[in-house]
């Protein structure tokens, strides 16, 4: 399996976690990022995201090996949705294993930050009041 990838499907948790889980491993840290009701003040009724998904893809990869050279983590992975999410569905996950909890929470943390800044995935927010913004980069506390 890839270390990153983007899914119109929704993201299976327990076919992701295993992708990191390795016996060398003694911590696991994850992320998961959840469509909220709100954002800037205002009502969120659900959101999509697009992406240029072979960019996506390939900067995303770029992220995780960037993260595993840099925290010494075991293994790490990542899964970003595209398409249509309703409030309370799952958009992004990231998963490391490694050796101690702190390299595992420092890569997991960065390659979150890092898929929010680099990564073409837009999101477009639909609103109570009926209209919607198209919002790049996500970096904005999403």
């Amino acid at each position: 399996m890839p270390a990153f990838h983007v899914l119109a499907t929704p993201l299976d948790l327990e076919q992701l976690r295993a992708c990191v889980l390795d016996p060398r491993a003694g911590g696991y840290a994850s992320f998961e990022g959840w469509v909220r009701d709100h954002h800037a003040g205002r009502a969120v009724d659900g959101l999509d995201y697009e992406a240029y998904t072979m960019l996506a893809e390939r900067e995303g990869e770029r992220i995780v090996a960037e993260a595993k050279a840099r925290f010494d983590v075991v293994d790490a992975c990542c899964a970003h949705r595209v398409g249509t999410l309703a409030v309370g569905d799952l958009a992004v996950w990231v998963g490391v294993s490694a050796a101690h909890r702190g390299a595992a929470f420092d890569a997991c943390r960065y390659i979150i930050d890092e898929v929010k800044q680099r990564v073409p995935i837009w999101k477009r927010e639909h609103y109570r009041e009926g209209d919607a913004d198209w919002l790049h980069p996500m970096a904005e506390n999403a």
